[in-house]
């Protein structure tokens, strides 16, 4: 199986990030991308491979052009305001209930405030590289998707930073631009087929669900923590299910705590039968190994075992498969659950 891994992400390196009203290390760093790398370049059933350069074009296609152009300065615009700071993150958010009554003013002047304004949590610095890492983290998506439009039957994509919590003005939840989405509307966009998004990441991609909530030609489909008691806490609830065009096309799939491998890998089939349904040319997977038994910031009890077999439930479908990575965060397990996940669709 062909790997499109570029060093760029290391470009992306955060220190610290603010969950849980504490400063703590941050827990999407650049061993992540690295253990991966690792764990495949070792077995020789993956073939490591550069992205291609796509440009900003398929990014503008889903994204606000303003998260955009933000994105592009931000981190060197704060250093001129505020001082030399590595890790940069916002003071205040904007919620339209602060100018409730009053004339909409759009983005504030001042970087302090535009902070807020573009991000919606406290847990993704940018750092001086974020941008770059970012649009290769793009480039690394879209290139695994030409090799299997190409003909290849699967291809990986080792995406950091990863993509799946990114709105189309908003980032957060470690995400810049949505891999995924971005990967998912310009194929679906090019070739005039349906895609699915099947998101197995623990949280749910709720950047994901907002881009195509109301269309009928990307299915997003996301087994999650269920967010009663998982962040981002406001979506990824079962009645959401697509609105206008898109009503039906959105599945969501809360879990139950410490759900292990025979009954994740139960719901995954379940779920499978609606993209079956949905009839898409085209599977994309948001990865995550967050629901890995010891992962450090989730709760579910899936075993790198339960991972080969979810690999080779996806197989099954007999779909053409871009993989894409997004969490994942017991990164001592982290390489080894990925070849695992990777080995049952096929590698």
């Amino acid at each position: 199986m062909k790997v499109v891994y570029t060093a760029d992400h290391l470009r992306h390196d955060p220190k610290v990030g603010i969950e849980q009203s504490q400063v703590m290390p941050a827990f999407e760093h650049i061993g992540r991308g690295e253990a991966i790398r690792e764990a495949l370049q070792a077995d020789e059933r993956f073939q490591l491979i550069g992205p291609n350069p796509f440009g900003l074009a398929p990014i503008r296609a889903v994204h606000d052009p303003g998260l955009i152009r933000f994105l592009s300065t931000a981190w060197a615009e704060y250093q001129q305001t505020a001082g030399s700071v590595a890790d940069v993150m916002p003071d205040v958010f904007y919620r339209p209930a602060l100018r409730r009554g009053m004339p909409e003013r759009g983005e504030p002047e001042s970087i302090l405030g535009r902070l807020g304004y573009w991000c919606f949590e406290t847990t993704t610095p940018l750092t001086q590289g974020t941008y770059v890492a970012a649009l290769a983290a793009v480039d690394t998506a879209l290139t695994a998707s030409q090799l299997v439009l190409g003909g290849e039957r699967s291809a990986y994509a080792l995406c950091r930073p990863p993509g799946h919590h990114a709105t189309t003005g908003l980032y957060g939840g470690y995400c810049f631009f949505n891999n995924a989405a971005v990967t998912a509307h310009h194929v679906a966009s090019t070739t005039g087929t349906k895609v699915t998004v099947l998101d197995v990441d623990y949280h749910h991609g709720n950047g994901t669900q907002e881009i195509f909530y109301d269309r009928d030609d990307v299915q997003y489909v996301s087994l999650h923590g269920d967010p009663v008691r998982a962040y981002p806490w406001n979506v990824g609830y079962a009645d959401e299910t697509g609105t206008g065009r898109g009503a039906g096309a959105n599945l969501n799939v809360p879990l139950p705590v410490r759900l292990d491998d025979e009954g994740y890998v139960a719901e995954l089939h379940r779920v499978l039968e609606a993209v079956q349904a949905f009839g898409p040319s085209l599977l994309i997977v948001s990865l995550g190994l967050d629901t890995f038994i010891t992962d450090p910031i989730s709760d579910l009890a899936v075993t790198a075992d339960g991972f080969e077999r979810c690999g080779a439930a996806v197989a099954a479908l007999g779909l053409p498969t871009v993989v894409l990575q997004e969490g994942g965060y017991d990164v001592d397990a982290l390489g080894d659950n990925v070849r695992r996940w990777l080995v049952g669709l096929g590698a």
